[in-house]
Parts: structure tokens; C-alpha cells; sequence
């Protein structure tokens, strides 16, 4: 048997698995991992942890899933739970990485719907040199290690600030200043997390459609309306970035890969893949394994 080898998932980088639950947040310096690792961060997940990351010096590169941004200080890199990622730092880099939990992240959205917004996928946004950004993460550190009265409105309304820069910042690089917001929206949040857990299931849309309590037409209507997608599309892209992941950071063969999502025949998984992406996922694998900090080196 064909051994495998797994896409580190991590609590804090580095550190096992536990259950995150509640208001959790952590602030740290950004050396504080980078340098013990000679400024180089393997790809790996966290799965209920978000990351902002304030860069106030240096740079280099960020590796999300199988794409990768170049980026310069200051500016703010956020990554979303359960994103493979990694980072090859310019050495001496300095800034600071905020995580907040899903479980509070879901807290804020019921408050500030905009919010939704701010983690849908791994960005990149420079900053300007008035940016509040530095001095809110100054003071929210501060209120961290504090056991004065009003510290948890404190620590928060900090959080509050950085949160609501980067969703201004993010929205405008998105030239759109649209809000997602009603009933609409909810639906396919709660679609996107069904297809989160399932998407290695054999399920039809209909299977979804049901278990959510609503019409297929009004899944569709739905997805068309929020993502500008199909149901159908949707399903398609989560097999296709869990096959992506597969491909880079395991050394399972294509065959694998298609029997690890449900495929029972390699060759249609093949297919699959080549209309999706435009290439073999052999091919995939080849041209972009060599780009990507700790992918598999499969023949």
C-alpha cells in the first residue's frame, strides 16, 4: 500500500490539535515561529482558526492553496480557517499575527453581517502610512496580558477596529462596495458548510436541497444570486481544490487522489479534473510542485 503523507493541521503553528471554542484570540510577533524556522513556514491548515497578519517590515511570500502572492510591507494578509498555507519570509521580517477563532468570528457576523465578508479567502492588502491598523494591534496587546477593569470591552473594541479596516480595505480592492446580506445569503453559508462536510459523498443537489429544507430551485436561485454559481459549481470547486491539495501536498497517485474523493473510476476523475482545471492532474502535480514550499515530489 501506497503510504500518504498528510497536510499538517495545526492549533497554533507547530502546536497539536485542540478544540477551539468561545472568544478565542492570540496575538503574537511574527518571529516568534518565522525565525526558529529559518524564516520559512511549511504549508499546513488550522481547522477553526483565522489569521490576520500585519507586516510592518520586510516581506516575501504567501502560499495559499496552490497560489501564491508576492507581497511588501505594511500591509495585511488574512487567511481563512481550513486554507492550506505557508509563507517564505524575507529574513528579518517583523510584524505581528492576530488568530481569531471560528466560534468568535461567527459571534461578530451575527453583530456585523459585513463581517461574513472579511474570511471568504486567503487576500492580500497593502496599507497606507496612516493606517490605524499598527496602533489598534498595539493596544489590543496590551489589553491581552492586562487584568484591568473593562479589559474584555477593551480587547474587543480593538479587535473591532483592525476587523473593520481590513473588511473597508478588502471590499474596496474588490471594486464593490455591495453588502451580502438576508436570507439568501444565510442559505448558502449553510450550503457551503454542508458541502464542507460532505464533499467526498456522493450527494446530489437534491441530497442538499433536502437536508437544508428548502427546493432545488431555491438552492439554485440562491447560489446564482450570492456566488454567481450553480449548487452544482460550487460542489465541483470543493472536490476540485480538496484534489488540488492532494496533488501538491501528498504523495498519493492520481488513482489515489480519485478514489480518496469518491471517484470509482481513476480515468473519469482524470476527466474531471482536465475540464476543470484545463490539464491532466498528472501535468497539474508536475508544473506546480515545483513552486510550492513542501509539495510532494511524486513521479
Amino acid at each position: 500500500m501506497t503510504q500518504k503523507a498528510e497536510i499538517p493541521s495545526f492549533f497554533l503553528f507547530g502546536e497539536p490539535l485542540r478544540t477551539v471554542e468561545g472568544k478565542f484570540l492570540h496575538l503574537e510577533d511574527l518571529d516568534d515561529r518565522s525565525r526558529p524556522n529559518d524564516w520559512n513556514i511549511r504549508a499546513h491548515a488550522h481547522a477553526d482558526l483565522n489569521h490576520v497578519f500585519h507586516i510592518t517590515s520586510g516581506g516575501g511570500v504567501m502560499h495559499a492553496e496552490d497560489q501564491a502572492a508576492v507581497f511588501a510591507a505594511p500591509c495585511l494578509l488574512l487567511v481563512p480557517s481550513r486554507v492550506v498555507h505557508g509563507f517564505a519570509w524575507e529574513a528579518e521580517t517583523t510584524g505581528t499575527v492576530l488568530t481569531l477563532a471560528d466560534s468568535y468570528l461567527r459571534d461578530l457576523v451575527a453583530r456585523e453581517p459585513d463581517f461574513s465578508n472579511l474570511f471568504k479567502a486567503p487576500c492580500h492588502l497593502p496599507l497606507s502610512a496612516t493606517s490605524s491598523v499598527g496602533p489598534a494591534l498595539g493596544n489590543l496587546s496590551r489589553e491581552l496580558v492586562w487584568a484591568a477593569p473593562g479589559s474584555g470591552a477593551a480587547v474587543e473594541a480593538h479587535l473591532l477596529a483592525v476587523m473593520v479596516e481590513a473588511l473597508r480595505l478588502s471590499i474596496h480592492a474588490k471594486a464593490t462596495g455591495r453588502a451580502i446580506h438576508g436570507a439568501q445569503a444565510r442559505l448558502v453559508a449553510r450550503f457551503r458548510e454542508l458541502v464542507e462536510a460532505h464533499y467526498r459523498e456522493p450527494l446530489t443537489i437534491k441530497d442538499h436541497a433536502d437536508r437544508l429544507g428548502v427546493t432545488v430551485g431555491r438552492l439554485r436561485a440562491a447560489c446564482r444570486k450570492i456566488a454567481a454559481v450553480s449548487p452544482l459549481r460550487l460542489m465541483q470547486d470543493r472536490a476540485i481544490l480538496e484534489a488540488k491539495r492532494a496533488l501538491l501536498y501528498s504523495n498519493m497517485t492520481v488513482a489515489e487522489v480519485g478514489y480518496h474523493l469518491g471517484f470509482e473510476d481513476p480515468a473519469y476523475f482524470s476527466r474531471f479534473f482536465a475540464k476543470a482545471e484545463g490539464m491532466s492532474p498528472r501535468r497539474y502535480r508536475a508544473e506546480r510542485s515545483a513552486d510550492v514550499p513542501g509539495a510532494a515530489r511524486v513521479n
